[in-house]
């Protein structure tokens, strides 16, 4: 039952019988497309080999135990390499939202052409992952960190981009108009009200995306684009499940740094 407000109190309100069917019609069209997805995974699936999918997986992990440990010193500069991709493409992809995120915000851009504008680059960047860009970028730049970057960079864009953009939208417009009654201008404004309501979270997003970069940054040099990845995609190629096994024990401790990092951080400054 839906709530009707009246005077601010709320009221409990029958649905119209129309808005019933509505609503059930929304459901059953919901269920009719999740049966369509399911079909077709169903008919593009061989059922066939998940039969012994447990014997397969049990075989793969007995040939990763033990790690073969002996690599790990090779692997350190590729895994530095990893955290400059998250870092400097997650720094490079700030830059660029900051401005688009107040382009954006209907409370702060300028005109709505801008607003189009910015919103049509947010939305482009979230639609293509970060692996898409680095395939791009690996036949535009050539294979390595360069191309990895940039694909971080254009990533995160469009997710720093649109959370950022949602915070300028919610705060609160009492700073605003007492700044604003002073006479001040468009960038005092800004500088004086809008800017200390949104430092919080957006040093809380920044942390957050760098964290999640670092994640995606591991698997870019499955095709090209530098970082541990590389070294990972020559063990399976070569099948040195052990080696594959270090590479997978390094990444996790660097996520969990990566964790630990962001944690300290965002409890340090929101």
């Amino acid at each position: 039952m839906p709530i009707k407000i009246v005077n601010d109190t709320p009221i409990w309100q029958r649905r119209e019988p129309l808005q019933q069917r509505l609503i059930w019609f929304g459901y059953f069209l919901a269920l009719m497309l999740f049966l369509l997805c399911w079909k077709i995974i169903s008919d593009n699936t061989i059922w066939e080999f998940l039969s012994d999918a447990h014997i397969q997986a049990a075989s793969l992990i007995g040939r990763m135990i033990p790690p073969d440990w002996s690599i790990t010193g090779s692997l350190l500069l590729p895994l530095w390499d990893t955290l400059n991709i998250a870092t400097v493409g997650t720094a490079l992809g700030v830059l660029i939202a900051f401005p688009l995120a107040f382009l954006a915000a209907r409370n702060t851009s300028p005109h709505p052409s801008l607003r189009a504008f910015a919103l049509a680059i947010i939305v482009s960047s979230r639609s293509i992952n970060a692996l898409i860009w680095a395939i791009l970028l690996v036949t535009i730049v050539g294979p390595g960190l360069l191309a990895g970057m940039i694909a971080i960079a254009l990533r995160s864009i469009g997710f720093v981009g649109k959370l950022l953009y949602e915070a300028i939208e919610e705060i609160h417009p009492t700073p605003v108009e007492a700044v604003s009654s002073t006479g001040a201008g468009r960038m005092q404004v800004l500088a004086y009200s809008v800017l200390p309501q949104i430092m919080p979270a957006f040093a809380g997003i920044t942390v957050y995306r760098w964290d999640i970069n670092i994640r995606e940054s591991t698997v870019l040099g499955l095709v090209g684009a530098g970082g541990i990845g590389l070294q990972m995609n020559a063990a399976i190629n070569n099948l040195a499940w052990g080696q594959v096994a270090t590479v997978f024990v390094l990444i996790f401790a660097t996520v969990i740094f990566s964790e630990w990092v962001s944690a300290k951080v965002r409890h340090a400054v929101i």
